[in-house]
């Protein structure tokens, strides 16, 4: 469809995509954190043999399940993991900042230290699939910011137990404390606390809309990352870029979720033809075709542009998770991009790579958030106070400014103890 075959109520559909509205489940979410905080312990166990079918003997992982798990699974896959793990650390170890003091005036210092969170939540669904990567990219980064306790809350299969891809990730990662609680009332055990889960101070990690609207509810108790909803991406294409690279980055978006949205915008009709056309075959190869299909039908779209400016203008404010260009000069047209979680230039950078190898984060806020929020770094870990040392001629430099606009604003107590020390 033409961009220009759209009108606003239509375009503003799209870019709302598959937002979740939290408001329908506010009311069930806001019981369950409730009767966590009141009940604890009984509470988690109630609720977990309610949501997950089984009643666990014991919420914590402990040392021996780890260390069997590491002897289950499959070496390729730990190499796997320790490879992505490896990639990860080295990634989020240049984003840590330094602390900084300048000389903003004669005798006048003031800056910024760094310092980590005591402790953090990270939250790993399960349900449809097995995600030991969101392990990696949760716990390392709160790691290398120096985290003092890294808590990991996943839900619990039906015999209780935890995947071994999961432990391992977690041990490999760094974390201090598994445990087998998932939904609204891990969420809120984190949050809050009980008598197996001392609470933490902030909590990251995607969801369902379930611990998303949890995630909204306790923020202000605690921190958390951002709201995560369904997994999205929006590539930008011109006549040069390879139609079979496009329609496989749509089914492996699309293999995610039902709400997965997937969307290219290119300037070209021919290639929106062999794209839709190559997509459509291709379907029916897929393991996961039903969820393809579904997910396609829902939040699918080809739009077509007048030009490229008028594509990239569009991905701007439709802010995608995972932003794709393949254009002829993709570095060109990423200098106008101003909204996206994270960014993939060129056609041999796919969403797979961030997801699994490249060692950026793909924790990332969904549903126009982009807008406002980054992804999940190294920094989402560390809180930068301000510090300042003033020296008598530092005093006497800004005394006319700080003695005027506290007696202006009616503080007069702050200009009088500020006047004290000039007295001395």
């Amino acid at each position: 469809m033409r961009i220009t075959d759209f009108d606003h109520d239509r375009i503003q559909e799209l870019v709302e995509r598959s937002r979740i509205d939290v408001d329908d489940v506010l009311g069930p979410v806001t019981e369950i954190i409730g009767r966590v905080r009141s009940e604890g312990d009984r509470a988690l166990r109630e609720l977990t043999e309610k949501f997950d079918g089984v009643s666990p003997e014991n919420f914590l992982v402990d040392g021996k399940e780890i260390e069997a798990a590491h002897e289950r699974l499959d070496p390729d896959v730990r190499g796997a993991l320790e490879d992505a793990a490896s990639n990860i650390e080295s990634f989020h170890r240049l984003q840590l900042p330094s602390g900084w003091m300048e000389e903003v005036r004669p005798g006048v210092m003031a800056g910024q230290i760094v310092r980590p969170l005591e402790s953090a939540g990270c939250y790993i669904p399960g349900g449809r699939a097995v995600y030991p990567s969101t392990v990696l990219m949760t716990v390392i980064p709160a790691r290398i910011a120096g985290v003092g306790r890294i808590v990991c809350c996943t839900p619990p299969g039906r015999d209780g137990s935890v995947s071994d891809a999961i432990l391992v990730a977690a041990d490999l990662a760094g974390a201090d404390e598994i445990y087998r609680v998932g939904g609204a009332q891990a969420i809120a055990a984190m949050a809050y606390g009980t008598e197996t889960i001392m609470p933490v101070d902030k909590i990251v990690g995607p969801g369902n809309i379930f611990v998303t609207a949890a995630k909204k509810l306790v923020y202000g108790d605690v921190d958390i990352d951002f709201p995560a909803g369904p997994s999205e991406v929006l590539i930008i294409a011109d006549e040069t870029a390879d139609p079979d690279y496009i329609a496989y980055e749509i089914l492996a978006q699309a293999e995610h979720d039902p709400q997965a949205a997937s969307v290219l915008v290119t300037d070209s009709e021919g290639l929106a033809e062999d794209v839709n056309d190559r997509v459509r075959e291709n379907i029916k190869y897929m393991e996961r075709a039903t969820i393809i299909e579904e997910s396609l039908e829902r939040y699918g779209m080809i739009v077509i542009t007048s030009d490229l400016d008028e594509a990239v203008e569009f991905s701007n404010h439709y802010a995608p998770e995972h932003l794709v260009i393949m254009t002829a000069s993709p570095e060109e047209t990423l200098r106008d991009v101003r909204n996206a979680g994270s960014i993939f230039l060129g056609e041999l950078s796919p969403v797979a790579a961030g997801d699994y190898g490249s060692g950026t984060n793909h924790v990332l806020p969904t549903a126009g958030c982009a807008r406002m929020y980054s992804g999940l770094s190294t920094e989402s870990f560390i809180k930068k106070p301000t510090v300042q040392k003033i020296t008598h001629e530092g005093l006497k430099n800004i005394k006319d400014t700080v003695l005027k606009l506290a007696e202006y604003e009616g503080l007069y107590a702050h200009a009088e103890s500020f006047r004290k020390r000039l007295e001395r």
